[in-house]
């Protein structure tokens, strides 16, 4: 069996706090000068917004699970328990019947809505911990990818998606695994056999990306109960990535929630994050005119992306690119508000600035204070409450409304 101290010591020991912070970010160079540069190199130069990350707390926990779950994995190559295994997958392989011996619930979900850097974050993550390094045991010799991405497929293939483990695997290492299971023909259930000798050999930690094309697929479930096969095979963690509208099928089963259990996330509130982060893309200009972000713009690009990142970053890539290719040379609201009407049109339906703001709510909650503090204070006439304020105390309190109402506001009765 191999030497699984020999992997976990080539592997960068795990980061946190403001260090992991730093290592996380990416921040390409930037320099004021190329404001006076052509328009064409200015374009050019503005798809660098595109690169720049900042890290957050979802960036934290998400490299602190696959760090962890990783270490799992490479942790049970080493034992008798493996051995075991790997005679039960040649079975497998061969159509033989076998079981698995490893089990374990090594399955864990990031779900998230869209956009708001998912991907992003494993990138990083899986870049820190691995790297493109292969880990290596000489007695005996194995080659292990720390981690690998695979996509899952739009219709929930079960052979395709083993197939593209195998492809991934063959990718790093140089093997010929895909070749060979494209060329026996084997059936579903010898494949599985092969991929999981081939994971339990060459895999520390396997991501399965786009899990939401499990939803709509009729071969859904059985995509699923491949890949928990796969863990019980292999002993392998597998992380599953995906949007929100794949909560409602695993929480379908009591044996699909086991497998779904993990990290969730929503848009970023508005909040010192959100506001790190529009400051750090907005030192990104490359107008000539150089601006200065403001708590209007800071609310406007709140408002109009809905906390997702993705938008935030499109909306200052195009109102620079509106900017450059128009002459106004300056970011500022106007340049903005073009973007949002010119180039995002497609998601006027999912962000409405006008319905449910986080910033306005505050802003309500701040209204509502002060006048419960010109309450307090004798000789100042109380401001006049919204009406959808005096319903939600009407209710709260169980008082009349109408009169209510005519305590703040003149109300005519008319007979019908």
């Amino acid at each position: 069996m191999p030497d699984t101290t020999q992997m976990l010591r080539a592997l960068p020991p795990m980061l946190s706090g403001e260090q992991l912070k730093q290592e996380l970010a990416d921040l390409p160079a930037y320099t004021g000068e190329i404001r006076e540069k052509d328009p064409a190199a200015r374009l050019l130069g503005l798809s660098d917004l595109y690169r720049v990350y900042v890290p957050s707390r979802m960036s934290a926990e998400i490299y602190s699970k696959l760090y962890l779950a990783m270490i799992r994995s490479l942790q049970k190559k080493g034992t008798k328990l493996a051995v075991e295994q790997r005679n039960e997958n040649a079975k497998g392989a061969h159509g033989q019947e076998y079981r698995g011996i490893l089990g374990g619930s090594d399955s864990f979900t990031v779900i998230g809505t869209s956009g708001i850097g998912k991907s992003s974050a494993i990138s990083r993550a899986i870049s820190l911990i691995a790297g493109n390094r292969i880990l290596e045991v000489q007695e005996p010799y194995t080659r292990v990818v720390p981690c690998i991405t695979a996509q899952c497929p739009f219709d929930s293939s079960v052979k395709g998606m083993l197939l593209e483990i195998l492809r991934k695997i063959d990718e790093a290492l140089d093997s010929r695994y895909y070749e060979t299971a494209l060329r026996s023909r084997a059936t579903t259930d010898m494949l599985i056999g092969s991929v999981s000798q081939a994971a339990l050999n060459h895999i520390g930690l396997l991501v399965v990306d786009e899990i939401q094309n499990v939803v709509n697929s009729r071969s859904g479930k059985s995509l699923i109960g491949a890949l928990t096969q796969l863990i019980n095979n292999s002993g392998i963690s597998i992380c599953m990535v995906g949007t929100p509208e794949c909560m409602p099928f695993f929480e379908s089963a009591m044996q699909l929630a086991r497998r779904s259990l993990g990290l969730q996330y929503g848009p970023m509130g508005y909040d010192e994050g959100f506001r790190e982060l529009c400051e750090t893309l907005f030192r990104y200009q490359y107008v000539k005119e150089k601006a200065e972000i403001t708590p209007a713009i800071l609310e406007w690009l709140y408002e109009h992306s809905g906390g997702i990142l993705s938008v935030v970053v499109s909306l200052l890539h195009d109102a620079q690119e509106i900017a450059i290719l128009t002459g106004r040379e300056v970011l500022d609201l106007e340049t903005l508000r073009q973007a949002y009407q010119q180039r995002m049109g497609l998601m006027h339906d999912y962000i409405r600035p006008a319905q449910g703001r986080q910033t306005s709510r505050k802003k309500k909650e701040e209204n509502t204070l002060e006048m419960a503090g010109a309450a307090e204070k004798p000789g100042e006439e109380v401001p006049a409450h919204s009406l959808e304020q005096m319903a939600d105390r009407a209710r709260r309190e169980g008082l009349d409304v109408v009169r209510l109402f005519r305590e703040q506001i003149p109300i005519e009765e008319v007979a019908v």
